[in-house]
């Protein structure tokens, strides 16, 4: 991966070439600006693309409302980040230093122009990325999170925020900057609160509520009709969202959680094609996303799909959410993937999220430092689990209910698993009850082959058991098998690999019957099906 240092320097000093200035200036229009005004407010969607001709911009720095970092822009360089591909609203500000002359172009005619100048595209990208980069690294982002050590509802903001790149600063209630906070925020005694900006305190906030305050979980215009939707944004559904969006169609990326789904919580995929050294699963469907954000394709986060229906008059799909809002597009990818299954522990609820985890990233890392922790499942995200826990963790326990692991995890997992001094694989066993007080601090092990039971003190346990599909919202418009997964290709009587039994509806990634429960082949299902989306959309459109 690109250096920090690397990262900055492209974010200075790469410029746009003639050529793409004056086809900016074909579709934008000149504006001038006085010294002190506002190009970009906090908050606010980050819709415009503006490229500096005379004058002066600086990033405005949200916690103090001054310049963010040392640098500011000039001539021959241009505002904007990330957000600015998704649609979604700016986590930086930027304020006129010096009288500017600058080009705005409309999002919609930026990303058109992008789509038809990869030269230009691969500039902009590079350069967004490596500010969001920067914000993620620096610690100086605009929301802000004190007391995730104490509430379950903070540390699952975290956890949101982490995993859909928002930056964030995370504050415990005992530093005397979240005390600063408090009094500056009129909030009293420190307490657990999310934070945007400098002052603006978001009450009762969930990562949904975080969304749409930051513009991830897009407005639904009820008469608009996508070419595709795609109900799912792990690896599969991203990889569907970059070549729908690069062959022209109209994408709507939905997601019930965080885009990347369970690979996104992969600590180190080492055998991807194309990274030696390994890539964790959220920085490869980042890339992902942000090249499907670059041919115009949306996401909206989080938005859970609960409803599949057909219309009669047009054959319009149209998919109703948690919320309530419906969303209508002309055909449909089904990529919503697996979820690990609930142990059935009477407790087990009480403890999600202050103890007991789906997912073994630096958020959840951060909570059992230095403790005994456990991992109980058998496949690969189980295998880089515990690796990647034992670099912080006093020691990791794998519990394993069958005899060997040599069916379930890649070979070289299991032999570095083996080899690591703070993990232990203890085979033949399984939990059966959680014990504490404010959070997990003991969990009891039974020893299947001799019926004992045995405790472990305990802050963390990491569940991966076990993958039940999602398909509850496809109201039974495909067929599924006897494990609820969805039928396709020869076994619905359909021509291609992807099909379900329902024309217009295409299912890939692991929630397809048959597939490869691998990263690799969900990007290959995702890339191919849309040629198939393009024949049927031409076909019912004709």
């Amino acid at each position: 991966m690109e250096s920090l240092a690397a990262d900055l320097a492209t974010m200075v000093r790469t410029p746009l070439h003639d050529n793409h200035v004056t086809a900016m200036r074909r579709v934008g229009k000149e504006v001038h600006l006085k010294a002190g005004e506002m190009l970009q407010k906090l908050g606010e969607p980050a819709d415009t693309f503006y490229y500096l001709l005379e004058g002066e911009v600086e990033a405005i720095d949200p916690r103090t409302n001054e310049r963010y970092g040392n640098a500011s822009l000039g001539p021959t360089q241009f505002f904007g980040e990330i957000s600015f591909l998704s649609g979604s609203k700016a986590m930086l500000g930027a304020r006129v230093v010096q009288d500017a002359h600058l080009i705005s172009v409309s999002r919609h005619d930026m990303l058109d122009l992008m789509s038809k100048i990869p030269e230009m595209s691969d500039i902009i990208v590079t350069v967004f990325a490596a500010r969001r980069r920067r914000l993620l690294e620096s610690n100086e982002a605009g929301l802000t999170l004190i007391g995730a050590e104490v509430s379950r509802d903070i540390r699952r903001i975290a956890a949101f925020a982490s995993r859909n790149r928002i930056p964030v600063r995370s504050l415990t209630l005992g530093e005397h900057e979240a005390e600063a906070i408090a009094h500056e925020c009129k909030i009293g005694d420190p307490q657990p609160a999310v934070i945007l900006g400098k002052t603006e305190v978001i009450p009762d906030a969930t990562p949904a509520k975080i969304a749409r305050r930051l513009g991830l979980d897009i407005s639904i215009e009820p008469d608009h009709i996508f070419d595709v939707l795609v109900v799912g944004g792990g690896p599969a559904g991203v990889a569907a969202g970059v070549y729908a969006g690069a062959e022209g169609l109209s994408a709507l990326v939905i997601e019930d959680l965080t885009i990347g789904g369970q690979a996104g919580t992969s600590s180190r995929i080492e055998n991807y094609m194309g990274f030696p050294t390994g890539i964790s699963g959220a920085d490869l469907v980042w890339r992902g996303e942000v090249q499907a954000m670059k041919f115009g394709t949306r996401f909206a986060v989080p938005r859970r799909a609960v409803k599949l229906e057909q219309r009669e008059s047009d054959g319009v799909f149209c998919i109703t959410m948690d919320d309530g809002d419906i969303v209508c597009a002309k055909a449909v990818i089904v990529a919503t993937g697996v979820q690990y299954r609930r142990l059935p522990i009477d407790n087990l609820e009480q403890f999600e999220g202050i103890g007991v985890y789906y997912a073994a990233t630096d958020i959840e890392a951060r909570y059992c430092r230095d403790t005994e922790v456990a991992v109980i499942g058998g496949g690969n995200s189980a295998g880089q689990a515990a690796m990647f826990l034992s670099r912080t963790a006093k020691h990791v326990h794998v519990l394993v209910r069958g005899n060997s692991l040599a069916a379930s995890m890649s070979d070289y997992l299991v032999s570095r698993l083996e080899a690591d001094p703070k993990i232990t694989i203890h085979y033949r066993t399984e939990m059966k009850e959680l014990s504490g007080d404010d959070h997990l601090e003991q969990v009891m092990i039974r020893d299947k082959e001799s019926g004992q039971d045995w405790s472990l003190p305990c802050r963390a346990v990491f569940i991966m058991v076990g993958a039940a599909p999602n398909t509850d919202w496809l109201s039974g418009l495909v067929d599924l098998d006897e494990k609820c997964f969805v039928k396709t290709g020869a076994d619905v009587g359909a021509g291609s690999s992807y099909e379900t039994s329902h024309p217009g509806i295409f299912a890939v990634g692991d929630v397809r019957a048959g597939s490869v429960k691998r990263v690799a082949s969900a990007v290959g299902e995702g890339s191919v099906v849309i040629s198939k989306v393009w024949d049927y959309i031409a076909d019912t459109s004709s």
